[in-house]
């Protein structure tokens, strides 16, 4: 006589049986597949490497027929696209976690490995790997290019010369950092369109309107705004006299650091707290 056994108390008949403990090493492996599946990931880190290496070339050229001050800072030039593309990473920033929650794909994602704190950071892990190494092929495919176009007119540098090093490499850390701060903010705010807008008016539209301040409230804000405060990173000459004083490069980019740090550990809290 056939036998049949019953299914243990709370197992629900027909499905297999969890495959044990979720580790860190399973959570980065499953995130990284996300990451790397989605076609937008690609389109988006192309799009920044041709913006920030297109806008340095052109600007580049542009300064090799141009008229240059004792302030003309080579490998800044080079980089010139960096301003445009911080907001290229934020979307992508943006859009890692956000796109989850439009799609409900964030509550797939928690029935499959319900420890918040270990899916989170996987997935924060694994969005700045990919951020920092595709920053910095970026940072340095700008600064070369950029060189060997100024460099028929003598006005180019080298990597091995003064702070160019750290600055090319600079470059690279403040996109990263950039898009760790979009990160925290679509974890925040949850919304695709919101987060982007949130990004944008922080890194940018601040950035602009504290031109309108006094000279007096400049010198002293302008050392906190994250866009002006981590572009000193990939500076290698101070900033002219009569321009607002700012932190040295590693404090700087501290400052950056710092609000991307408040973004994604509020985001954390929250994300622990709230529903799905």
């Amino acid at each position: 006589m056939a036998t049949t056994t019953a299914p243990a108390a709370g197992v629900a008949p027909g499905l297999p049986r969890s495959a044990g403990r979720v580790t860190f090493a399973g959570a980065l492996r499953s995130e990284f597949t996300k990451i790397r599946s989605v076609r937008s990931t690609y389109w988006t880190l192309l799009a920044m490497f041709v913006v920030v290496v297109g806008f340095g070339a052109l600007a580049s050229a542009g300064a090799a027929h141009g008229q240059h001050g004792p302030y003309f800072d080579p490998t800044r030039q080079s980089l010139a696209g960096l301003y445009i593309g911080q907001l290229i990473i934020g979307v992508l920033g943006v859009l890692v976690i956000s796109s989850e929650y439009s799609t409900g794909m964030i509550r797939t994602t928690l029935t499959t490995n319900p420890h918040r704190g270990v899916m989170i950071a996987a997935k924060g892990v694994v969005f700045t790997v990919v951020a920092l190494v595709t920053s910095l092929v970026t940072s340095f495919a700008a600064f070369f290019l950029g060189q060997a176009l100024m460099s028929a007119d003598r006005i180019s540098t080298t990597i091995g010369s003064p702070n160019v090093l750290r600055a090319v490499i600079g470059g690279a850390l403040f996109l990263t950092a950039c898009g760790v701060l979009a990160f925290g903010l679509g974890l925040l705010i949850r919304h695709s369109a919101g987060g982007i807008g949130a990004m944008v008016g922080l890194l940018f539209v601040v950035t602009i309107l504290v031109n309108f301040l006094p000279q007096s409230w400049q010198d002293n804000v302008d050392k906190w705004v994250p866009a002006l405060a981590g572009g000193q990173l990939w500076m290698t000459i101070q900033e002219p006299p009569g321009n607002p004083p700012m932190y040295g490069p590693w404090t700087s980019f501290a400052v950056l650091c710092g609000y991307a740090a408040v973004a994604v550990a509020a985001a954390v809290v929250l994300f622990r707290e709230r529903d799905a």
